[in-house]
């Protein structure tokens, strides 16, 4: 009997990866920074794009780059030069998410076996922007096995000049009821924030874990101890590790849906400005970060 292995699907703007028998699948949007859009394991959701609402209101599982949340009006200095972003959150002026979530990302290589499937999306930058006038190149490495999986992101830079940047990722995780979840995590600092959500400080916090999400609505930030979020759900255990060992915790619940964004970060808000997570990249040189998700099922659906 011929081994069974995991296949590769594409249709017009998105790419899915199947296990031999199609429980467990990714779906990837190749035009929305090459996005993880749906994240299935055994038949039981565990990542959503929060559907009917716009993606381009929710950034669902979006890379962000060259940095992850907000920058306070836009405004940033490097080198002893002022840059200005674009404000794409117009109530509150302020540039967010970075550069590359609505950008095309093309399938350069992939591999299919019996036990995994893989799968690298690129984008490179062809000339400089005049908020951002560096050249750099990113590659998505995902990883989809039966119970998981993991994204790697390789950020080049291909240009003269050195550039500032932080990195996050921007996934929703569906469950049949939030209110019966939990998060597992360790941390004894949190990040301050004024109404626009700009970091402006580091407070103590001490949670009590595992920390219930009954009732609970978040929009908060954390300083990891230990790389490692753990999600419990009524229907799974979920736990997300980085591979980067300072890592920064954001934490978003969307009104009227059972999901929670659980989003890991190498800086906070306003990175570029008050220096919190803030990495430099020089010419010819790369950074690699790993998110790796892995889940373990309660009632299996067949």
């Amino acid at each position: 009997m011929a081994t069974q292995m995991f296949r590769l699907k594409k249709n017009n703007n998105f790419i899915s990866l199947h296990s031999p028998c199609s429980s467990t699948q990714a779906r990837f949007c190749l035009g929305r920074g090459g996005s993880l859009d749906s994240l299935v394991v055994e038949n039981t959701q565990i990542v959503t794009n929060l559907s009917p609402i716009s993606p381009q209101k929710t950034y669902p599982s979006s890379v962000l780059f060259p940095f992850a949340n907000r920058i306070k009006d836009g405004k940033y200095n490097f080198n002893n030069k002022n840059y200005v972003f674009d404000c794409n959150e117009v109530a509150a002026n302020n540039a967010l998410h970075g550069l590359v979530y609505n950008k095309t990302f093309n399938c350069t290589a992939h591999k299919l076996t019996s036990e995994f499937a893989c799968l690298q999306l690129r984008y490179e930058t062809e000339k400089p922007d005049d908020s951002f006038p560096f050249l750099y190149r990113i590659d998505l490495h995902y990883k989809l096995t039966k119970n998981g999986l993991s994204l790697e992101i390789t950020v080049l830079n291909t240009g003269e000049k050195k550039f500032p940047f932080t990195l996050g990722w921007h996934p929703y995780f569906k469950t049949s009821d939030l209110n019966q979840s939990a998060l597992r995590f360790s941390s004894t600092q949190k990040l301050a924030a004024d109404a626009r959500n700009i970091t402006t400080g580091v407070v103590g916090c001490d949670l009590t874990m595992p920390y219930g999400l009954k009732g609970v609505t978040l929009d908060d930030a954390y300083i990891l101890q230990a790389p490692v979020v753990e999600f419990i759900t009524p229907e799974y255990d979920l736990k997300l590790t980085a591979s980067e060992a300072e890592t920064y915790l954001q934490l978003y619940t969307p009104p009227a849906f059972h999901a929670i964004a659980i989003e890991p970060m190498t800086g906070v808000s306003n990175s570029f400005n008050n220096k919190i997570g803030l990495k430099e990249i020089y010419p010819r040189e790369s950074f690699q970060i790993n998110w790796d998700l892995k889940v373990q099922l309660k009632n299996v659906k067949l």
